[in-house]
């Protein structure tokens, strides 16, 4: 991590301190995400580790709340701390001082963090989407957001608003794949994150999801509907795959293999026969290291003839 800091530009040690923090969160609870996060260049990793932290410390107040705790109020008042961060470009919280600093750095849009707190305090109120629009309201600040968080970082070729519906999307999809592969932990929280009138369309609702759970058994109906849901989330892979070349050179790989590793829990999840409520899908190790690998060496490639290592928010090539 040191070395990341240092080409990234970071000396003040309760910063560095901070930044350190966030990686920690993203190599304990985000793994597929940390292990493509290593293929960008050392410059880049700390500001993905900082947006990354942020979202994680978010994620755990409203999923991990203590007995007795008021997740509500913790929630407001990170909001308060991190807006009053932004607006004065630092912060002495041990975790924020890292996302107001790159936030700072890239110029990522403030809105983008207010549509991402919006949708962690819906956590705390809705449990139920009736149909794919209202879900989409969610998904938009808990991860569409994040992609076009990550999209300064990263870098692009051309305008950054042409890739910016390829980097949301790309976001969509990871979540869409989240709540196929974790509807067992979701239902253990009170929540359903697939739109309830498409599920209908199959004969399926809560109770009949909750049944599955319990007897952890994919009946047919069920089996159908998140078949119908597995190949929307298929299509927004696709979609989102087109964006990569977009981006600059040095961000592809990692892009490029954070697609492959995500998708192919998809694959797992049908391979399966759609059983989530048995096990839960995997991406295997061998298979990990093998994409990741291949990613190195791309990204190695992309790195010749190109001062990419040390690039920073105010690289020649356009990183918006």
């Amino acid at each position: 991590m040191t070395g990341a800091l240092d080409a990234a530009g970071i000396t003040e040690p309760r910063l560095r301190e901070a930044y350190v923090r966030c990686r920690r969160l993203n190599a304990e609870h985000g793994r597929t995400y940390y292990l493509a996060t290593r293929l960008l260049t050392k410059a880049q990793r700390p500001a993905v580790h900082a947006l990354y932290g942020f979202a994680r410390f978010a994620d755990d107040i409203v999923d991990s709340a203590p007995p007795g705790s008021d997740p509500a109020a913790r929630l407001e008042a990170l909001s308060a701390k991190l807006f009053a961060g932004l607006d004065s470009g630092h912060s002495d919280d041990p975790v924020l001082a890292a996302v107001v600093d790159t936030a700072g750095r890239y110029g990522i849009r403030r809105d983008l963090f207010t549509a991402f707190l919006d949708s962690m305090r819906m956590d705390l109120t809705v449990s139920e989407y009736p149909d794919r629009e209202a879900l989409e309201t969610y998904v938009h600040g808990s991860a569409e957001v994040i992609g076009l968080q990550m999209l300064p970082v990263l870098g692009t070729v051309g305008e950054p608003g042409e890739a910016a519906p390829y980097a949301a999307a790309l976001g969509k999809a990871f979540q869409l794949t989240n709540f196929l592969r974790d509807i067992g932990e979701d239902l253990d929280r009170g929540r359903v994150y697939l739109p309830a009138d498409e599920l209908a369309a199959f004969g399926v609702d809560r109770d009949l999801l909750l049944w599955c759970h319990r007897n952890r058994h994919t009946d047919t109906r069920v089996r159908s509907a998140l078949a119908a849901q597995h190949a929307t989330t298929r299509r927004i892979y696709a979609y989102a795959r087109d964006g990569i070349d977009r981006l600059h050179p040095a961000s592809r790989p990692c892009i490029a293999t954070a697609l492959v590793l995500y998708s192919e829990i998809l694959d797992r999840i049908e391979a399966a026969g759609f059983a989530v409520f048995s096990h839960r899908a995997r991406v295997g190790r061998a298979r990990r290291a093998q994409l990741a690998a291949s990613g190195l060496a791309r990204a190695m490639w992309a790195r010749r003839g190109r001062r990419a290592d040390g690039l920073a928010p105010a690289a020649t090539e356009r990183w918006a």
